[in-house]
């Protein structure tokens, strides 16, 4: 394997789902009711979708998906900021791309984007750890798409078969394997940073 393309938020940080049950406790709602959301309501997850590809912005899309989490009143504004506020770095992630990196492994991130808002880029050097950034925002396309895979690939210079990409989302992992690569499904760095250790120069 030439290249790591890796996912941002639930692999580079702490866990995404574990800072949406916090918001839902916050907000009085069953802990479930994000992950509920874009898993069953068909509108809900059109409207994430119109937000990773940059057709709505955080203060468009909030409204509308309070609706449909029945979150009301002065509750609406900085939703997506709430969401994401129990997420961190995760540190021995960003050190195993940082180590990959070193050793000559291309790498890239291909994410997800929420609208410029939530989790933010900011803070972690990217230009440090990655050959080449794709965020699905920027470019008009999302994941699990197979074209947004197809570009992190190309932007790194590695045909996708001697790629391996890492995401916690079972779906982003299939569309990755769709084009060849080699998928990681995240669950924390006690797992996956074995598996990596078997296919790339990184360190524990």
């Amino acid at each position: 394997m030439r290249g790591l393309l890796v996912d941002f938020g639930g692999v580079l940080t702490t866990n995404v789902f574990q800072s949406f049950k916090e918001f839902a406790a916050g907000e009085g709602l069953p802990p479930d009711t994000i992950k509920r959301a874009f898993k069953e309501d068909r509108e809900a997850l059109a409207l994430l979708r119109r937000l990773e590809k940059g057709e709505l912005d955080a203060p468009e899309f909030e409204p509308l998906f309070a609706e449909r989490i029945g979150v009301k009143g002065d509750r609406v504004e900085g939703l997506v900021e709430r969401l994401f506020a129990g997420v961190g770095p995760e540190e021995r992630m960003l050190g195993a791309v940082k180590a990959a990196h070193d050793n000559g492994i291309k790498t890239g991130l291909i994410s997800n984007s929420w609208g410029g808002s939530g989790i933010h880029y900011d803070g972690t050097p990217l230009e440090e750890l990655f050959d080449a950034v794709v965020i699905s925002g920027d470019v008009g396309m999302h994941k699990p798409q197979p074209e947004i895979f197809r570009l992190g690939a190309e932007r790194i210079g590695v045909p996708p078969e001697d790629c391996v990409f890492v995401d916690d989302l079972r779906e982003n992992c299939a569309g990755a394997e769709a084009v060849g690569m080699k998928a990681i499904l995240h669950r924390g760095p006690d797992s996956t940073l074995p598996e990596l250790e078997k296919l790339l120069p990184i360190a524990a």
